[in-house]
């Protein structure tokens, strides 16, 4: 097997628009090219968050099962990037695309290109239109269960501050979840929703803000644990430690070691499996080369909670 992660270079390619135009047939569906998966192209947002590095691990044992091929690229949640590198997924043959797409809607055209070229495209993480499949978490269920169990130790009451994303389908899923459950819970009210770049450092930023015009809260739902991780940060650097508890979703090994860490803020995720995204994609692919495209094209992973309690049975990304 064969790994690479070449840098996509967008303006190497701008003399090849007409052959790859030239390849495609419009609107008809195009059957895939192939009848065995060679190569794969997996293309992430953010490689810098520990969730897309287990992603890749995942397609690596994947490509290595099947014999094939892997580039990897990383488009640094930019969607141009995202359109290049699919573009020069198209020049080399790729067999199978699986993408965390940054926008859901704006890929479309690039997936539509692909398709007209014989490659197949799965979407991981987050649905993307147009995709032959969706392999994701069951955000909303991720949502519900960090929110759940963030409000029920909260004793069913106090203030809440929310750390929400950029705005992706999945984190707007998880949100969605996280209030489907407080409506549950009238006793606990907003004080503060402002959004992250889904990492920590902005995280950080984003809870200190919050908790200068809010230092009375009891707790704190983040929508990942990189933002979860920073908004513990804030919480102790506040000196307010005794006083605020956080969840996040993931369970990623930086989750499970501030989850282990004595006295922390952070009492447990709901979980997401980046790698098991990856091979139940390409197992659709295999599926749909075999004619046997998926009943429903999303398929969704379901979430579990760990808590101080449990984590210690938790398998891990």
């Amino acid at each position: 097997m064969k790994i690479s992660r070449r840098a996509v270079l967008g303006t190497a390619f701008t003399a090849t628009a007409f052959e790859l135009s030239a390849c495609t047939t419009g609107d008809e569906t195009v059957k895939p090219r192939t009848t065995k998966i060679e190569s794969i192209g997996l293309m992430v947002q953010d490689m810098s968050n520990p969730f897309f590095a287990a992603m890749e691990k995942g397609a690596k044992t994947a490509a290595h099962t099947l014999g094939a091929d892997l580039n990897v690229q990383d488009a640094q949640l930019d969607l141009a990037e995202q359109y290049n590198q699919i573009d020069n997924f198209i020049l080399q043959g790729v067999d199978l695309i699986v993408v965390s797409a940054i926008d859901s809607e704006g890929i479309v055209p690039a997936i539509k290109r692909a398709q007209n070229n014989g490659a197949i495209v799965i979407a991981v993480d987050t649905a993307a239109d147009g995709a032959s499949a969706t392999v994701m978490t069951n955000a909303v269920e991720a949502g519900e269960i960090s929110a759940r169990y963030l409000f029920e130790q909260m004793g069913g009451a106090g203030r809440l501050l929310i750390v929400d994303g950029t705005p992706l389908q999945t984190i707007r899923d998880r949100v969605a979840g996280c209030m489907n459950v407080l409506e549950e819970f009238p006793d606990i009210k907003i004080a503060g929703h402002q959004s992250s770049n889904n990492d920590r450092a902005s995280s950080l930023t984003v809870t200190t803000d919050m908790l200068t015009s809010a230092p009375d809260v009891s707790g704190i739902w983040a929508m990942n644990d990189p933002s979860a991780l920073g908004a513990v940060l804030a919480v102790e650097q506040a000196g307010l430690t005794d006083q605020v508890i956080v969840t996040g979703i993931d369970g990623s090994p930086e989750g499970v070691e501030e989850l282990k860490r004595p006295g922390s803020p952070f009492i447990g995720f709901a979980t997401q499996n980046p790698a098991e995204m990856v091979r139940q994609g390409v197992l659709a692919a295999q599926d749909i080369i075999a004619g046997k495209p998926p009943a429903d094209p999303t398929i969704l992973i379901p979430s579990e909670l760990y808590t101080r309690d449990d984590i210690d049975t938790y398998e891990g990304w």
